[in-house]
């Protein structure tokens, strides 16, 4: 066994796995009992090979991956949580421009820091954030364990694992929605992956497909995979899936069922009305206070009751659909409000608005009197 390795030439570490698994497949029926071993070796290794082959040609370059900065990389998967790559990138870059290492952030206001925010939504990621930061400061250097990183606030599994494999190279699986997908469709799993009993079944299975002792590039490969090719809607992509002979939902026919998630929880109406105050160039906002949606941010002032008038802005948020009205009073005088605070019109861009606000004043357009 020794002589025949020795004969092999290696262009790659990839090239060399492949040569093993030949080397098993042509002496396994005389391996005896390690049979069953070498089979699942040579499948990992076969799998691995198809997977970065295919990550090598048609990944995305994107800076978050181009760098081992334990800080960069915190902050993109905190940004990414539930965003899109190309609406996240905008934001990463402003951020690490403006703050380029974890002392300046935390060395920013919080409304400094959620007024970059603005428009992301999940604003509590923004808040976590800027805690997060604080706390980091405060220790001798950047987390650099998994169980450090996990303790960070907004830091759940799926974030401590990937910044462990990303900047460390630690043998952690990082499952965002995309790694999921992939998995229930090459393993055919019909449990529910967003319930807590899903979540373990998944994190078992990603466990012994993880490639330890490259978990960076697996997951990231996994994860583009995910997000390019095995996508929501596979079209044609199964017929020429390049790990179409490892999967199950192939072989099953099931692919374009999977995954499965769990029934959604019934959409709650809310009706607002917001009073835009003018008085020539000065207007009145409030933050909002109450442990609600856009905690902390900035509005007009605000009253939630639903009336027979028209909402011409909805706004749909995970759980809660928001309709919403917007009232304009040209005052002599500011009215006397519990809470909020007059600015300059044009000052208004210092402060952060939700998503609801800034369409609707891109519509409104509102311009004080001089």
């Amino acid at each position: 066994m020794q002589s025949y390795y020795k004969l092999l030439k290696y262009k790659s570490f990839f090239e060399k796995k492949l040569q093993i698994c030949y080397f098993f497949c042509t002496f396994a029926p005389d391996l005896g009992f390690l049979g069953s071993k070498l089979v699942q070796i040579m499948l990992n290794s076969l799998f691995y090979n198809r997977l970065y082959d295919w990550y090598e040609i048609h990944h995305r370059v994107l800076p978050w991956r181009e760098t081992e900065d334990p800080y960069c990389i915190w902050l993109s998967e905190i940004i990414l949580q539930q965003t899109r790559v190309m609406q996240g990138m905008d934001y990463y870059l402003r951020f690490v421009t403006r703050w380029p290492d974890v002392a300046s952030l935390a060395a920013a206001d919080e409304a400094e820091v959620l007024r970059e925010w603005q428009g992301l939504g999940y604003y509590s990621r923004a808040r976590n954030l800027y805690k997060a930061a604080k706390q980091i400061v405060a220790l001798p250097s950047f987390p650099k364990t998994f169980e450090e990183l996990r303790a960070l606030p907004g830091v759940g599994d799926y974030t401590a694992g990937a910044i462990a494999s990303f900047a460390y190279n630690l043998p952690y699986p990082a499952m965002d929605g995309n790694v999921y997908r992939v998995v229930a469709r090459l393993l055919d799993i019909d449990e529910p992956f967003d319930t807590s009993a899903g979540k373990r079944l998944f994190h078992t299975h990603i466990e012994s497909l993880l490639d330890k002792e490259h978990a960076r590039l697996f997951n990231s490969a996994i994860m583009e995979f995910g997000a390019l090719y095995c996508t929501p809607t596979l079209g044609d992509n199964c017929a020429t899936c390049p790990l179409q002979e490892f999967c199950l939902g192939y072989a099953h026919h099931t692919a374009e069922l999977l995954p499965v998630r769990k029934p959604r929880p019934k959409v709650r109406d809310r009706w607002f009305t917001y009073h835009i105050y003018l008085c020539g160039d000065k207007t009145l906002i409030q933050r909002r206070e109450a442990k609600d949606i856009w905690y902390h941010l900035y509005e007009f002032p605000c009253t939630e009751e639903q009336t027979e008038d028209k909402y011409p802005f909805t706004h749909v948020l995970s759980h809660q659909k928001l309709h919403a009205r917007f009232i304009v009073h040209r005052v002599q005088k500011m009215p006397d409000i519990a809470g909020t605070i007059v600015i300059r019109w044009d000052d208004l861009n210092d402060y952060a608005l939700s998503r609801l606000t800034l369409r609707a004043l891109d519509t409104l357009r509102l311009a004080p009197e001089r």
